[in-house]
């Protein structure tokens, strides 16, 4: 039988972090979260998603806080660490860069400053489709080169993945980085397009189609993406990087249009030109972690919006009743 684990999850409160702590958690691992709570979007849904994930502590702390931190993981001794506390979203970065220097750079550094200590602990962190940048050639393989960035949240992940390498050279430690492409479902990220069409579209509002609906996202169900993140903890491979898509790219006019049938309105499109820092297309090339890691995306766009939105009514609507 497997030996039980002990994970360390920061950005236990977020959305990929609040799914994998539960699953992790019902299959039986020790979990201990982190998480600062930020206000980058509503914090009442972090605390809500805490809410559901009884049997797990969710320590309040900083990534940048080192002494702290520290403190936490030593009390804990994970075999485990899984880094998914970042600043998120590639627009945001644009207006607040310095959150991202932060956060993603410093805050990460200090989660392999810990690893350093403790060579034996397993590093698992999530990178992103965004290290693709500026890469049109399709799908995207992690053997393409990533050093044509198009943001500088981008920029922020392919340095993760840098310093998670040189780590791994210097002091044997073992990093596994996961880039995520476009993770949706339910108690997601306000912020993302999904979630604000949705609630957009509820309220009559117009939504803001950018490219004229022309862009192509290889949006990945959340379910997907932690048994895709579980097989790459217990795999504990020395020094990988996986790509986690669904290897399926949709067009954002076919997503809103998924979106207006299982809602059942019609979306106020409003058609715009590309954004800064945006890119045209992604789509994951999973061939290496099929092999490795047994991935294998089953949930499709209109199965994955159908729980969304049947979610996001019974939590939202439902409260307003």
């Amino acid at each position: 039988m497997a030996m039980t684990k002990r994970i360390f999850i920061t950005g236990a409160a977020g959305f990929i972090g609040f799914h994998l702590t539960r699953y992790l958690r019902d299959r039986g691992d020790e979990v201990l979260g982190y998480d600062n709570f930020n206000d980058y979007y509503d914090p009442t849904l972090k605390e809500e998603r805490i809410k559901q994930l009884e049997g797990v502590s969710v320590v309040r702390g900083d990534l940048c806080d080192l002494p702290f931190l520290s403190d936490v993981v030593d009390n804990f001794q994970p075999t485990h660490i899984v880094n998914l506390a970042a600043q998120a979203g590639v627009r945001y970065s644009l207006e607040n860069p310095r959150a991202y220097i932060d956060s993603n750079i410093s805050g990460f550094l200090n989660i392999l400053e810990i690893c350093k200590k403790t060579p034996q602990t397993k590093l698992i962190y999530a990178s992103s489709s965004s290290v693709y940048g500026n890469n049109t050639k399709i799908p995207f393989s992690i053997n393409d080169r990533t050093d044509d960035q198009a943001s500088l949240y981008g920029v922020t992940k392919k340095s993760n993945e840098l310093m998670a390498a040189t780590y791994h050279h210097l002091y044997d430690i073992s990093v596994t980085g996961l880039r995520f492409f476009t993770v949706y479902g339910e108690w997601g990220r306000p912020d993302m397009a999904y979630f604000s069409f949705t609630k957009k579209i509820l309220n009559q509002e117009p939504i803001k189609v950018f490219n004229h609906g022309k862009m192509m996202r290889d949006f990945t169900y959340i379910s997907d993406i932690v048994k895709g993140t579980t097989a790459a903890i217990d795999l504990g491979a020395p020094c990988e990087i996986f790509n986690l898509g669904n290897h399926q790219p949709v067009q954002l006019n076919r997503f809103i249009e998924i979106l207006e049938q299982e809602l059942e309105v019609k979306a106020i499109r409003e058609y715009l030109p590309m954004q800064p820092g945006d890119v045209e297309k992604t789509y994951a090339d999973i061939d290496y972690s099929r092999k490795l890691l047994g991935f294998s995306p089953e949930v499709s766009l209109e199965e994955g919006l159908s729980s969304f939105t049947s979610w996001y009514k019974d939590y939202y609507l439902e409260k307003t009743h």
